[in-house]
Parts: structure tokens; C-alpha cells; sequence
């Protein structure tokens, strides 16, 4: 076996020249005979994790005590040996210097910035799986109050039948202090409250403004709070009636009004209304036929109010409408139903979807605001769902006591991610309505939460930060620093630290003579 310095890259090179700094001090009789043990595994086995232990111990030793390897009567050139075996062993031929003294501190340095949210993760932002025992006493408790019999808790019909929309009602399953049922009472008047018992069992019980409570019960904030609001998304970007349109290419059908629950945070609060309606098949019918005139409009988004509360026979009907005209390809469903009423998704829904994603593609897009809302029976749906369709995408709205933390959100996506939903957006709170004034969080937070995934939590697991405002508007920071040399100066999100990342040669980019097109 070769043992020319030829054989080891600059990094081991410079890793030996390290190990080997002389000094004086010697190591104790237990130190000795842990390296003489260590030295031993790594001569007589063909593998490279008794080196690495061995080099590591070693770097240890050095470091903290300034004891060479010489005192433990192991020889650059032995060493240097064993350097060339770890390497020749690696299917990547990577050395124990780079692994050693890049890799491995790299990860190091990757396991504590995450370290802290891996502590705290479980107790700040507990899933709805994590819970998952709580709930089913809550589940008990809430049936004996409201008087459902199992069969009708597990069906769609009887969690509609039992919907809690009144603070009379939800008092008799939360303990809630009489300053804020009077508050409450006071709110309902104007805006309309309701919550499914499924949804009413994931708040968990003493948890001051737990996050499924503030996302389902109206507060006083809601009528107390000052500012002009800025008429609904209606007149002003609805060219046709249950239309409306921002770009070119995209529509939504405002297909119902209905929901099997109202968030306190709803952008379409205004066309909620005072009462659940079925619209008429005339008025299905002038929306498809200014789609089907508008040629250049290729993907419909089917929402509401929630596009799955309406009845399979009009999604069924309004889905094979999309899929006869030609130029309309993605057909999207705006839906909270999995977390609010997973109870919803019948083999039948699942059928429709199933059969219109057969001719062209369909993306289910939910709303789950928080890890809380994931429960094995939320989870099952979606798993379901997405054997259906081509996707199934997350937009969050970042909001205050919610999820407006790196560990909540990182939870949240990370769950979503587990249970088959891809993370898509997370929006700002809107604006546009002073009733929220109290959930909306600086744009510079939020920035911050979504910079700080990267590195730290899978890439498909990270949305895109977005702002409601005539429009998506990202709202993501960047990380080109500036330019110099033919560097394009980079800032890692993760970590802050800076570096530079050569360009693309202007001039060679600018050549269309390149490749087959050649003079």
C-alpha cells in the first residue's frame, strides 16, 4: 500500500499537520490504552468508522490536552497509512481530513442550530397526533354535553347537525370565564361563529388562548378594532358573476359561501353573509361560460366558502364542466374540510376527484394554521386524498399566538410535510380587514421564520412567504449581498455567514454560437 504524501488531499494534510504540533504533555494509563484499543480496531477492519473514531479521539486529545500522537507511540507514517485505507475503503474516496475537519464539524454545527427546536418542538407546538389521547377525552366530554352518539360523531351529516354556533353552546364544553362569554356573546351578533365538535375537540382544555380557540371563536377585538376596511374582493376584481380574476391565466369560482366552520381570520368574511346558500346552476353556468369565452385562462380554482362542503353531485358536476373545456388545465379546490370535518372525506368524494384527475390534473389546497390541527384521523384524510389528486398544497396565514415562531412554523410544515400535504404559502394577514388588526404579525418576522428554514428543515417543506395585495407579492429577503470580481456575494440564510459564488461570464452567455450552433 502506497503511503506517499501523494495519496492525501490538501485537507488531511493540514489536519496532520495539526495533530502532529509537538508538545510536552503526556497522556494517563486509561488514555493510552483507549487509543492502543482504538488503533487496533481501525488496523484489523476493513471499514472506515474505527478510523474516524480513532482520528477523532485523537483531534480530542491534541486539542484539549496538547497530546500528540507520538506519545501514544503512533507515528505520522502509521497514521498516514491509515488515512490511505479510510480513503480507499470510501465509495467516494473521501478523506479523513475533509471528513473530519469539514464534514463532520459542519454537521456539528448544523445539530446545534437545530438542537433547540428538537427540545422544544413537542411541549411549544404539539401535533394533533401528539394529543391525540386528550382529544379523545375531550371527544367524550363534548358528546355527553352535546348529546352525540358515537355513529353520528363519525359521520359528516351528524358533525354539521351538532355545529356549535353559539358561546351558549361551546360554554357547556369549555370552561370559559363569564367576562369573555359575555364578550363573545356581544361579537356573534355581528359575525358568525361556527366550529364542528371535531374541530371543538382539538382546543385543549385550560390552554389560554389555545390556537384552535382563537382560529374558531370571534373576540372582542373583532368589533373594538379601528381602521377604514377596504371593500371585499368583489366589484373590483370579479369580471363575472362568482368570478374573480387578478391574473391573465387564473380564476376562482366562489362556488359556495359555506363552511363547516368560520376562521376568525376569514379574508372573505364579507361574503360569508348571515346564512349558508346553494347557489343557482344559472349562476354555475355564466361562470363557466365566461371561462370557456376567455381562452387564455388555463387553471380554475374551486373555492368559497369551502369547495367541500358542497355536495358531491355539484363538485362532481362543476369539475366535469372544467374538464370539457380544452384550454382549462389544472383545476385547483380551496378546502379546510380535512382539519375541520375529515369526517367529509367519503370514498365517493375521493371518486370524483379521483376520476377528473384522471383527465386533467387536480390540486386540493387546504389551510392548516398549526401542528394542532394534524390529528391520525386529519392525517388518514389527506393520505387519502393525495392517492387522488396530483398534489395537495398548504397556505397558511401567519398569525399572532399561532404559529408566528420558528419553532410553531417549523412544526407546522414539518407535520404537514409527514401527512402527504406540501407546504405552498404562508400568507401575511391580510390588511384589508381591521378585524384581524390584533392576529397580524410585522412582515420582518415573518421573513425572519421563513429565512431561518433553510438549512435547517427539508427544502420541500419550506413555502413562500406571500402578501395579499392586488395580488401574491413574495415577500422573501435576498441573499445577494451585491456583486465584485465576477463573484455574485451570497448570505446564507441559516447562518448569516457570507459567501462568494461565481457568475456566469457575461460574455460567454452572451454567445449565441455555442454547442451544434458553431461558426
Amino acid at each position: 500500500m502506497h503511503t506517499d504524501k501523494e495519496n492525501l488531499d490538501q485537507f488531511t494534510l493540514d489536519f496532520f499537520n495539526e495533530l502532529f504540533i509537538d508538545n510536552a504533555n503526556q497522556p494517563s494509563h486509561a488514555q493510552k490504552k483507549e487509543i492502543a484499543e482504538l488503533a487496533g480496531h481501525a488496523d484489523r477492519q476493513n471499514l472506515t468508522s474505527p478510523i474516524i473514531e480513532l482520528f477523532i479521539r485523537l483531534n480530542t486529545f491534541q486539542k484539549k490536552f496538547q497530546i500528540s500522537p507520538e506519545s501514544f507511540e503512533l507515528s505520522r507514517k502509521d497514521l498516514e497509512k491509515l488515512a490511505v485505507k479510510h480513503q480507499q475503503i470510501d465509495e467516494h474516496s473521501v478523506s479523513i481530513g475533509g471528513r473530519i475537519s469539514k464534514a463532520l464539524p459542519i454537521v456539528q454545527e448544523a445539530i446545534d442550530r437545530v438542537d433547540a427546536y428538537l427540545t422544544e418542538k413537542q411541549e411549544v407546538a404539539p401535533s394533533g397526533m401528539e394529543l391525540w389521547n386528550t382529544l379523545l377525552e375531550n371527544k367524550e366530554r363534548i358528546k355527553t354535553h352535546l348529546k352525540i352518539s358515537e355513529d353520528e360523531w363519525n359521520t359528516y351529516p351528524g358533525q354539521i347537525k351538532h355545529c356549535i354556533d353559539s358561546i351558549e353552546e361551546l360554554s357547556k364544553i369549555i370552561d370559559l370565564p363569564p367576562k369573555v362569554i359575555k364578550e363573545v356573546a356581544h361579537v356573534t351578533k355581528t359575525y358568525r361563529m361556527r366550529l364542528t365538535p371535531y374541530y371543538a375537540s382539538l382546543i385543549q382544555p385550560g390552554a389560554i388562548n389555545d390556537p384552535i380557540l382563537l382560529q374558531s371563536v370571534p373576540t372582542g377585538e373583532m368589533v373594538n378594532n379601528t381602521g377604514i376596511e377596504i371593500p371585499p374582493v368583489a366589484a373590483d376584481h370579479s369580471p363575472a358573476r362568482l368570478i374573480d380574476q387578478f391574473y391573465p391565466r387564473v380564476v376562482t369560482i366562489k362556488a359556495t359561501n359555506m363552511c363547516a366552520m368560520y376562521c376568525t381570520h376569514c379574508l372573505r368574511i364579507a361574503h360569508i353573509g348571515k346564512k349558508d346558500r346553494i347557489y343557482s346552476e344559472e349562476a354555475y353556468e355564466e361562470a363557466f361560460d365566461y371561462i370557456r369565452k376567455n381562452s387564455r385562462i388555463r387553471d380554475v380554482l374551486i373555492t368559497g366558502g369551502d369547495a367541500f362542503v358542497l355536495p358531491n353531485k355539484i363538485i362532481r358536476k362543476i369539475l366535469a364542466a372544467l374538464d370539457s373545456i380544452d384550454h382549462i388545465k389544472m383545476k385547483r379546490l380551496g378546502t379546510r374540510i380535512p382539519v375541520t370535518a375529515p369526517q367529509r372525506v367519503d370514498n365517493e368524494l375521493l371518486d370524483i376527484l379521483a376520476e377528473s384527475n384522471d383527465k386533467k390534473p387536480v390540486r386540493v389546497v387546504t389551510q392548516i394554521n398549526t401542528a394542532q390541527e394534524i390529528t391520525p384521523l386529519s392525517g388518514d384524510a389527506f393520505k387519502r386524498i393525495s392517492k387522488n389528486v396530483s398534489a395537495v398544497l398548504n397556505q397558511a396565514v401567519l398569525l399572532k399566538g399561532i404559529n408566528d415562531t420558528r419553532v410553531k412554523m417549523w412544526k407546522l410544515c414539518e407535520t404537514i410535510q409527514e401527512n402527504y400535504v406540501r407546504p405552498y404559502y404562508i400568507f401575511n394577514c391580510s390588511y384589508r380587514n381591521p378585524q384581524f388588526t390584533h392576529f397580524r404579525v410585522p412582515v420582518e418576522v415573518g421573513r425572519d421564520i421563513v429565512e431561518s428554514m433553510y438549512g435547517n428543515i427539508s427544502g420541500d417543506a419550506i413555502p413562500r412567504y406571500i402578501a395579499t395585495a392586488g395580488g401574491k407579492i413574495p415577500l422573501h429577503k435576498s441573499n445577494v449581498r451585491g456583486a465584485e470580481d465576477g463573484n455574485v456575494i451570497l448570505e446564507k440564510p441559516w447562518n448569516g455567514e457570507v459567501v462568494n459564488y461565481p457568475d456566469a461570464d457575461a460574455a460567454i452567455y452572451a454567445d449565441a454560437n455555442f454547442s451544434f450552433h458553431k461558426p
